[in-house]
């Protein structure tokens, strides 16, 4: 976990959730590059994620914190948890999000836990169902937190 602090923007929280090998096959040969999947934060209500490719592990990494840090979504809490219980599907994915009690801490698999802990959620009980991919899981996570701007 690296926390960076560029001019003008708050201190964001940074996390690499997976890195992927990817192989293309060509007729020359196999043609290796890399996919980050990231998720960036800045601990008071703020997330983003991104997938970065490139053939490098470094610029892979790299591309995904820039492109997580342009699409950072609101995330509306109560004290340190969420404001109600919600549950969230993304195309196998299905994610149950509970509040919890101050001081029960952040109950949750890897990708869940990520960006939980990069928006400022301290307490919160959650369930992935059906999928652990853990790209899905967090596009599941974040179509959750976005049903709380309406309720």
């Amino acid at each position: 976990m690296r926390e960076l602090n560029i001019g003008q923007q708050p201190e964001f929280i940074e996390k690499i959730v997976a890195i992927n090998r990817v192989t293309k096959v060509t007729k020359g040969g196999k043609k290796m590059s890399f996919s980050a999947l990231v998720v960036v934060g800045d601990r008071k209500g703020k997330v983003g994620y991104a997938l970065g490719k490139a053939n490098e592990v470094a610029d892979a990494i790299k591309k995904g914190l820039n492109k997580a840090k342009r699409e950072l979504i609101k995330v509306s809490t109560e004290g340190s948890s969420i404001p109600h219980e919600v549950t969230s599907k993304f195309k196998g994915a299905k994610v149950l999000l509970k509040p919890a009690s101050e001081g029960t801490g952040i109950i949750a698999c890897g990708p869940v836990r990520a960006v939980c802990e990069a928006c400022g959620i301290k307490d919160i009980l959650t369930k992935s169902l059906n999928s652990n991919n853990p790209i899905n899981v967090i596009k599941a996570t974040v179509e959750g937190f976005k049903q709380f701007k309406e309720a």
